[in-house]
């Protein structure tokens, strides 16, 4: 590495330690690539503080929580769009029979993939779904989101909505005759050697390795510091996933299956996808004027963007709730992965808002990508 590479690296490994003395998380890991060469890759604070601290590694597995909407159920989609099997401007109706809720009858699954469906954002549905076996909470679950009311005629209002991908997942079911979890595993992450991408069960015992997991908030309900499973109240009613959250994995992880995708938008893979396929997905839809969304996935809006003041135009990303996010310039070809517990022990803490653009700004500016 020269001394000017140094520098750069320097000042970026300093300003992580600056979000540690700011309280913007308790630990971190940051992970940049010019195309398939990380140029970045660092580790800073603990990945537990409470009821022990733990020091954050490289290795350390993340709860991704809305990652899981682009890197699992996008995905899926993604693939049975692929092989014919979904059609994206077809309405729900055809996969999910019977179907006796006229209300959503125009709905398809463009709309759900770009939070223009007219659906609600978010609701509790864990308060009632734990009193249920959890074998049927899913269905439960489903019927209670046909029968909520629609916030918004569908293509007129862009909100973000859990509730869509919540449904997604149910078409992925339909459509593919396998769970979600199943799917992706035998589609992506085994094929790609993803050992630490997974939806989360919450059946699974893991207490041998809880520890090597980002711990995330202090759940009052569950009455405990959740660590090795998912922080999403619904999700974990759900049994551990849903299509809105759930998915865990480490920043490597996550960087190897961004590749994959990356390289067939640009056309140099094409075992998992089609080029098509791909670019489709990561293209702005516009359905509703002045909506940044593509399908699945952001895309930088002009003010006030989670990834800064220097990513391009056909640039895509997401953020998580629990303090991760993942930013791709496809033009410049810059991966920006970076993951955090900010939530740990407390939620409140909403300091990664104005300290991630930053972060963007400064790797763009360190590495003259802008």
């Amino acid at each position: 590495m020269s001394n000017d590479e140094r520098q750069m690296t320097n000042k970026i490994t300093v300003f992580l330690k600056t979000g540690l003395k700011q309280k913007v998380y308790p630990g971190a890991v940051l992970l940049v690539a010019q195309g398939e060469d990380i140029v970045f890759f660092h580790n800073v604070g603990n990945r537990a503080v409470k009821p022990k601290p733990l020091p954050m590694e490289k290795e350390t597995i993340f709860d991704l929580a809305s990652l899981t909407k682009p890197l699992a159920t996008t995905l899926a989609i993604m693939k049975l769009v692929d092989e014919g099997l979904l059609d994206l401007d077809k309405p729900i109706s055809y996969p999910i029979q019977p179907f006796p809720w006229k209300e959503k009858a125009d709905i398809t699954t463009r709309l759900l993939l770009n939070h223009s469906a007219g659906l609600l954002d978010w609701k509790p549905f864990y308060l009632e779904l734990i009193t249920h076996p959890l074998e049927e909470r899913k269905s439960i679950l489903r019927q209670s989101i046909m029968e909520e009311s629609l916030c918004h005629e569908p293509k007129t209002v862009s909100l973000y909505s859990d509730l869509g991908f919540m449904l997604l997942e149910w078409i992925i079911e339909i459509t593919a005759g396998q769970d979600l979890s199943s799917f992706l595993d035998a589609s992506f992450y085994h094929p790609l050697g993803l050992e630490t991408l997974y939806l989360d069960h919450v059946t699974s015992d893991r207490v041998h390795e809880k520890e090597s997991y980002a711990a995330t908030e202090y759940c009052p309900w569950r009455e405990e510091i959740i660590q090795g499973h998912v922080h999403d109240e619904n999700a974990y009613a759900l049994g551990g996933y849903s299509g809105h959250a759930g998915l865990f994995g480490t920043a490597l992880d996550v960087f190897t299956l961004t590749t994959a995708l990356v390289k067939i938008y640009h056309g140099t893979r094409s075992d998992l996808l089609s080029t098509e396929t791909v670019r489709t997905f990561f293209s702005r839809q516009a359905i509703v004027p002045d909506s940044t969304y593509a399908l699945g996935w952001d895309t930088p809006s002009q003010k006030d963007s989670s990834s800064g003041n220097y990513f391009s135009p056909t640039s895509v990303g997401h953020t998580g709730f629990t303090g991760t996010s993942v930013w791709i310039d496809l033009e410049k070809n810059i991966t920006v992965i970076f993951l955090t517990n900010r939530i740990h022990p407390s939620r409140s803490n909403e300091k990664i808002k104005d300290f991630r653009p930053k972060l963007h700004d400064l790797v763009m500016r360190q590495f003259r990508y802008c």
